[in-house]
């Protein structure tokens, strides 16, 4: 049942994305998994639009923040105000009450403001004077980021980090890919066209079914092995506990978007770099060189070799 659905959501999404299988089946991942996304790119890359391919194929209520430096923690959870006609305070819901939530350059806005989704990403809530109100469910987050070299951004502090299950680039088309989407767009807005093949009901049971995906004990030693080696060597603070966790469900939603009811060693090894990458603080600033050390890392760390089916 799940691989139907992620077979016709992909495909979905494939009329509108030209290429780019491997960003849309992590992406697809993060979501089964219960996770969000931080995708960094530069502008017109296709971020929004996968944003929003992803949920019009869900059927699911979509939302955007655009964050700016003037944005205010109450323009994305809402606030409570005074209306005269009922003689009291009416909680007015803000944007992040949404099944698809498009945080769209996240590190423009002030920390502050950063800081109002923490909750919502954490905990599935919203905590407004005193009062907490439990967000929709599913709720997946895909926030955009500029390059950290880009003049007028906020970095994000290693705690918002920590709540992204993955951080992915879309990258640049090739020659033939950008070509192709000229001749899909040249009359039509195939993004204007789409419609759901998979309603609420159908993506949750994606989260059900992952938690049930099977892990083998010596996988998780090797999750657990790879997590704990990131805490080593000089100038390096490794991954969290969060982040061990993260790539044990992030490997059984890949597995699951793959097809498969367990999870194998190249799963846990294509996941690492987009969970692990941007959790480890080091003097190194780019991208690159973080996702380079987790590379490293996965040549050093012993592969266990078994019948990973076997339960």
């Amino acid at each position: 049942m799940a691989a139907g659905i992620i077979e016709r959501i992909k495909e979905n999404i494939g009329t509108v994305i030209v290429g780019r299988t491997e960003v849309i089946d992590l992406v697809l991942a993060s979501f089964a998994a219960g996770g969000h996304v931080l995708l960094e790119d530069l502008p017109g890359t296709g971020k929004t639009v996968l944003a929003k391919s992803l949920a019009r194929s869900m059927d699911l209520i979509f939302s955007r923040i655009q964050f700016t430096p003037d944005l205010l923690p109450s323009d994305v959870t809402g606030l409570s105000y005074f209306d005269q006609s009922k003689s009291g305070f009416v909680f007015r819901e803000g944007p992040v009450f949404a099944n698809v939530l498009l945080a769209d350059e996240i590190n423009r806005a002030t920390p502050r403001t950063q800081s109002a989704l923490l909750e919502c990403m954490g905990e599935g809530q919203v905590t407004v004077d005193g009062e907490t109100r439990r967000l929709k469910e599913p709720f997946f987050v895909i926030a955009t980021q500029n390059p950290v070299e880009t003049l007028g951004c906020f970095p994000l502090p290693e705690a918002q980090l920590d709540r992204f299950l993955m951080k992915l680039s879309i990258g640049r088309m090739s020659r033939e890919e950008e070509r192709r989407m000229l001749d899909r767009f040249i009359v039509d807005e195939p993004l204007e066209t789409l419609k759901p093949v998979a309603d609420a009901a159908e993506v949750l049971s994606l989260r059900e079914e992952c938690r049930k995906v099977f892990v083998h004990g010596d996988l998780r030693d090797y999750i657990v092995a790879l997590t704990q080696s990131t805490r080593q060597g000089e100038g390096a603070e490794g991954a969290s506990p969060r982040g061990t966790l993260s790539l044990l469900r992030a490997s059984q939603g890949y597995a699951l978007v793959q097809g498969r009811a367990y999870v194998v060693p190249e799963d846990i090894k294509e996941v690492a770099i987009p969970v692990l990458a941007h959790r480890i603080i080091t003097d190194a600033v780019r991208t690159g060189e973080r996702e380079d050390r987790i590379r490293i890392l996965l040549d050093k760390v012993p592969v266990p070799t078994e019948d990973w089916s076997a339960r």
